[in-house]
């Protein structure tokens, strides 16, 4: 075999995120989808004053803020800072609240994101047949390592990874090669004998190709690479097809 292990990203590779699953509320006459009436009702419960509108709009805001300062050079802003950005926005002192206040509202967040979340039902018996094979690994962006968790927990396939690293935990995001090398370093393999699947050509197959490791790009629509990414070495619609490409028989 060719590989010794295979990473994965996690949003849009092995699960996709459905907006319209999220839940539904109006804000100013108009229908969007988003976790703010969750956590209004329960940021009320201590700071009755703030309306769903405002509450939405900070929480909006927070996460503008939280991608302004990761574009800067790929640091993560965990859900802590970006919540921290939120109450302040809000002008609420977040000090004074009961303990663990924020951790609620991050954690309710969570189930609306987790729930948006969906595992195409071929996924797993190929993860299962790779799992046979391989050392599997998730390597994803994202702020809170349990969203992460349990949405794997969900689909029911935690088990068939050896490790599960999320850039909250590192500190770092994909492209940079810290959480690479973590995953990496985890699993006891070389970048050299691994191939990492993602669908962001500038964070997955980038970050990827410059720690010399072999990349599968899930390019669902057709879209040309970015400039400074080199092609893939392999580029494909759909997980399924690594199925071929991995020798493990058809997983659809």
């Amino acid at each position: 075999m060719r590989y010794a292990a295979v990473l994965f990203d996690l949003f849009d590779t092995l699960v996709r995120f459905d907006r319209q699953r999220m839940p539904e509320i109006q804000i100013n006459g108009k229908t969007v989808r988003s976790s703010a009436g969750m956590l209004h009702a329960i940021l009320r419960t201590h700071a009755p004053h703030i309306e769903l509108e405002a509450c939405y709009e900070a929480l909006s805001a927070s996460w503008r803020e939280a991608e302004r300062l990761r574009a800067l050079d790929h640091r993560e802003v965990a859900a802590p800072v970006r919540f921290a950005h939120f109450f302040q926005t809000l002008g609420l002192d977040e000090a004074a609240l009961p303990p663990g206040f924020g951790l609620s509202l991050i954690d309710a967040h969570r189930g609306a994101l987790g729930r948006a979340a969906e595992f195409p039902a071929h996924h797993g018996p190929l993860l299962r047949r790779l799992a046979e094979r391989y050392r599997l690994a998730v390597v994803s962006n994202f702020d809170y390592t349990p969203t992460a968790l349990d949405i794997l927990e969900r689909a029911g396939v935690t088990d068939l990874f050896r490790t599960i690293v999320v850039s909250d935990e590192v500190g770092w995001r994909k492209p940079r090669r810290d959480i690479f090398d973590a995953a990496l370093s985890r699993l006891g393999v070389r970048a050299e004998e691994s191939l990492f699947v993602g669908d962001r050509a500038d964070m997955d197959v980038l970050g990827a190709q410059q720690i010399g490791m072999d990349a599968a790009w899930i390019n669902r629509d057709r879209e040309k690479l970015p400039a400074g990414v080199a092609p893939p070495t392999y580029e494909i619609r759909d997980l399924g097809e690594l199925a071929g490409i991995l020798g493990v028989g058809s997983s659809i």
